[in-house]
């Protein structure tokens, strides 16, 4: 069985950096800045679609100016990497040693991931990852089904926890489970409307989830 994690929003608590460094950089490029609600939607997509979904009127180059300022922003503001969600190393932990194949399936670059997984010496967790610069952004089920084609796992075998509906549409209509946390960049009512497998508010709900799922054989429980 494989466990998929989205990054930002899901283990690590990195939406107020996120949206922070939105609003820097659309002022650096003389844009009005975006609501933190603006932004909170767009976390999870891949830079380019983000900022396209923040400026629909805008054109190729305002688009590529303010990604260019975003990266620039978020890394000034997170010198001081942003913390884990309490519960999240513990749990990438035991699940590595119990078996699981665990995954991370990301909005974020390239850059942006390996910058992060070097600093918090994490890359020995992940078995694999996919970024959104080098496959196709969420909601886009590609990045899960390229995760499962190369762990050699069935969708039935696979669970995609994140925070935001663009994780929970990935995991649909790539035909995984869906695990929801409360505690990210989404809030709780619109997670629930989407109607996950599981919405949960800790680490600890999670693996008892899993470990249930995998006891049974794998598939879906109803959604609570």
């Amino acid at each position: 069985m494989i466990v998929v994690f989205d990054w930002d929003g899901t283990l690590v608590d990195s939406a107020g950096a996120i949206v922070c460094a939105m609003q820097q950089a659309a002022r650096d490029v003389g844009l009005p800045p975006p609501t933190d609600d603006a932004v909170r939607f767009i976390i999870g997509l891949g830079l380019p679609e983000a900022v396209r979904h923040l400026y629909p009127q805008g054109d190729a180059a305002q688009w590529h100016a303010l990604g260019q300022a975003y990266s620039r922003c978020y890394v000034e503001q997170t010198e001081q990497l942003p913390p884990l969600f309490p519960g999240a190393l513990a749990a990438l932990e035991r699940l590595r040693a119990d078996g699981f194949a665990v995954a991370v399936a990301t909005g974020k670059s390239r850059r942006g991931l390996n910058r992060e997984l070097a600093v918090r010496d994490m890359g020995h967790l992940f078995d694999l990852s996919r970024c959104a610069d080098e496959t196709r952004s969420k909601p886009h089920p590609l990045m899960l089904q390229e995760i499962l084609a190369d762990s050699g796992r069935h969708p039935r075998e696979a669970v995609m926890v994140g925070d935001t509906l663009h994780d929970l549409q990935m995991a649909r209509e790539a035909g995984v489970m869906e695990v929801a946390v409360s505690f990210g960049a989404h809030c709780r009512e619109r997670l629930l409307d989407f109607g996950p497998d599981l919405l949960a508010d800790d680490f600890c709900t999670i693996l008892e989830w899993v470990y249930r799922i995998r006891a049974d054989g794998c598939g879906r429980l109803q959604a609570r």
